[in-house]
């Protein structure tokens, strides 16, 4: 008999080298339906009488929860690729993106994330492009670079009647990849070139340079921008210096003759958020680009654009904490250790329910603020509150979505910490928002310069404080000392966060008891009334965590 005859079967029977059993894993998070897991949010669109948009949302929240979830890890993965010349030689300055790069910009256009607040007139378009907004980011936060921009150049772009064309297709639901002029196209995205070495958020000491060519051909631009954001869009609004001072201009990518126009991308960064867009430094060697608005005016030209972008901020800090909330609580029901799900141990509830009032409160006053903006075109009072709250939002949400996503991961433990995981990406991402259109600072001192300067801003806020003091004790208090601040002499510099903190928590306590939240009382009795500590996982024990995690999310 061989010897491999005479060998015991059960001593070669590869079972017994089996080291561990693993009962019931987690199942994977995705498809999730966006839109039906979250009650704050259908509740939002509600009160902002957006409810007409409710089938195109759920649409786009299916979408968002399957396949543009995947298509994530797939953009992420393969990350944007600069090539400067062809393989003649020649300069193509092109950067190459993985095809979901490309699927998730398509879907997102063709739904409206970057044009529906300008294709319809009326049916709050603008609260509904932002609900929009914020289950796309949720899926890839990437692509929302482009797409903020986009939507927020539209009516910069529209004050120049020479440039009506290039409005109408940035609104446009097209989405178009190819390096071609503008005329081919029936959709384009818009990048921005605002940041100089020298300059970061002094956007007044650039130094690029604008020249006026000959014959009405716009201006020759020379110099370079430290951030360029979207490196493959159609065209750039940009800041440089003009005659007649500080000016911003649309620098098309290709010139209508269809040849490249003058600038060179220079390295693409390295940056710890996102890996699925691209950002670049470049530089422009002459290139041509057309004024929009006034010389002197580049900063007034953008303002717009901006009360815009540090709204999607807002939007987009809280769809990172959405997500991660739903990650955490989805895994927590499933994963048991210690002989229990870890769902049921209280301490873990009660770290879970902080999150999710947390969440929840960043949606309503996220939504909240784009109603205000919605009704900002039409209500002198609205664009005032509008102005300031943006920057108030900005602000708070930005700041804490880090610290909340860090939570979240912690409750998946190492599994919340390893790519396969999205946690780490929203985790990477989360710093963006404070950080980009002016950091934390750069907002604070903003709402004191409003508050200074511009009465009609400090009689909205005063009004949305006392409207904020009538619905509950604990925000009246918080209300009335606001208010004396106020009307006090100027707010000290030095104090202006500590200002814009309280401002922000009122409004947010607001918003909560304007959509009717039953976690509005918990809020307030945390963040205002001082039952709540440092960390997240200090709310006071006898509030009903199940029911508040069972409204977070549908099991």
């Amino acid at each position: 008999m061989r010897e491999q005859d005479r060998r015991d079967p059960e001593t070669h029977d590869p079972s017994r080298f089996e080291t561990h059993r693993v009962d019931a894993p987690p199942p994977s998070f995705e498809p999730r339906d966006l839109w039906a897991d979250d009650v704050a949010l259908r509740e939002g669109i509600a009160l902002a009488g957006a409810q007409g948009h409710a089938d195109s949302l759920q649409a786009y929240g299916r979408l968002a929860g399957d396949e543009l979830y995947r298509l994530g890890f797939d953009a992420n993965r393969d990350r944007p690729r600069l090539r400067t010349h062809d393989r003649h030689g020649r300069r193509i300055d092109v950067v190459e993106f993985h095809p979901a790069y490309h699927r998730l910009l398509e879907q997102a256009k063709a739904h409206g994330v970057a044009g529906l607040s300008w294709q319809e007139k009326g049916r709050r378009a603008h609260v509904a492009r932002a609900a929009l907004s914020y289950l796309h980011h949720q899926a890839e936060a990437g692509t929302s670079c482009p797409l903020t921009m986009t939507h927020a150049a539209v009516p910069v772009l529209r004050r120049e009647p020479a440039l009506r064309e290039w409005a109408d297709k940035a609104a446009a639901p097209r989405y178009d990849p190819r390096d071609v002029p503008v005329a081919d196209k029936a959709g384009l995205t818009i990048g921005m070139g605002m940041t100089e070495k020298q300059g970061g958020s002094d956007v007044r000491s650039n130094a690029t340079t604008a020249t006026p060519l000959p014959a009405g051909d716009g201006y020759a631009l020379v110099g370079h921008k430290w951030f360029f954001s979207a490196p493959m869009s159609d065209g750039f609004l940009v800041l440089a210096q003009a005659p007649g001072g500080l000016a911003c201009f649309l620098m098309p990518r290709r010139l209508a003759d269809g040849t490249k126009n003058a600038f060179r991308l220079m390295r693409l960064k390295d940056k710890l958020g996102d890996w699925a867009n691209a950002s670049s430094e470049v530089e422009f060697c002459g290139a041509q680009a057309w004024r929009v608005g006034e010389e002197g005016r580049g900063v007034a030209t953008i303002l717009e654009m901006v009360m815009l972008t540090r709204l999607d901020c807002m939007l987009g800090a809280a769809a990172e904490v959405r997500m991660a909330l739903a990650q955490a609580l989805h895994h927590a029901r499933h994963r048991r250790a210690f002989g229990r799900r870890l769902v049921e141990h209280p301490l873990m509830a009660n770290v879970l329910a902080d999150l999710a009032i947390e969440s929840e409160a960043a949606t309503a006053f996220a939504l909240h603020v784009a109603a205000v903006v919605d009704a900002a075109a039409t209500d002198r009072e609205a664009a005032a509150f509008a102005r300031i709250a943006t920057a108030i939002g900005k602000y708070w949400l930005c700041r804490r979505a880090p610290a909340l996503v860090n939570e979240a991961q912690e409750c998946l433990g190492g599994a919340g910490y390893v790519e396969e995981s999205i946690l780490p990406r929203l985790y990477r991402q989360a710093p963006l928002n404070s950080i980009w259109e002016g950091s934390g600072n750069i907002q604070c001192l903003d709402v004191l310069r409003a508050l200074s300067r511009e009465p009609g801003a400090t009689r909205a806020l005063q009004g949305a404080l006392e409207q904020a003091a009538a619905s509950h004790p604990l925000l009246e208090r918080e209300a009335a000392g606001l208010n004396q601040q106020l009307a006090a002499s100027e707010v000290p510099e030095a104090q202006a966060r500590s200002l814009v903190e309280r401002l922000a928590l009122v409004l947010q306590g607001s918003a909560l008891l304007a959509v009717g939240s039953p976690l509005a009382e918990a809020f307030l009795r945390s963040r205002l009334g001082g039952e709540h500590g440092l960390a997240m996982g200090t709310l006071p024990s006898d509030l009903d965590f199940t029911g508040i995690l069972s409204r977070a999310l549908p099991v």
